[in-house]
């Protein structure tokens, strides 16, 4: 292959944000599950958040965890990704806006972990690759 094929297609791929969602149902202990990833692609103003909670594992960590409630807060996640009404008082912020937000450091069940960076050609595919790698 010549170089000029190679740079072609290193050409395509963007840089990419990502961070793990994790549930932290109980802070005191810090034990955690993954339950979804958030990416970022600054170059495509795309943002968004690819959820998946094992519940059974969650359980084995507090039997008395709020389900529901860490449905709840994934869901928000989501919510705040896809911008407009779902997104509550972040609706007008651009996607860069709403990953910082949704990645700044919090002591709730639903946290972010680290940032970290990659290249990609396929943002959204990307996002489905990293929840079955780090997730499921």
């Amino acid at each position: 292959m010549d170089a000029g094929g190679a740079a072609g297609r290193q050409g395509s791929r963007e840089v990419f944000e990502y961070a793990l969602l994790r549930v932290v149902p109980r802070v005191e202990r810090g034990e955690m599950i993954n339950a979804g990833v958030l990416l970022y692609c600054r170059a495509r103003s795309f943002v968004t958040a690819r959820t998946h909670l094992d519940e059974a594992r969650l359980l084995a960590l507090d039997p008395a965890v709020d389900v529901a409630g860490v449905r709840a807060a994934l869901c928000a996640v989501e919510g705040v990704c896809l911008g407009g009404e779902r997104a509550g008082q972040a609706a007008g912020d651009d996607p860069g806006r709403r990953f910082r937000w949704l990645t700044a450091p919090r002591s709730t069940v639903v946290q972010p972990g680290p940032v970290h960076t990659g290249l990609t050609a396929d943002p959204e595919a990307e996002a489905a690759r990293l929840l079955e790698l780090l997730v499921r």
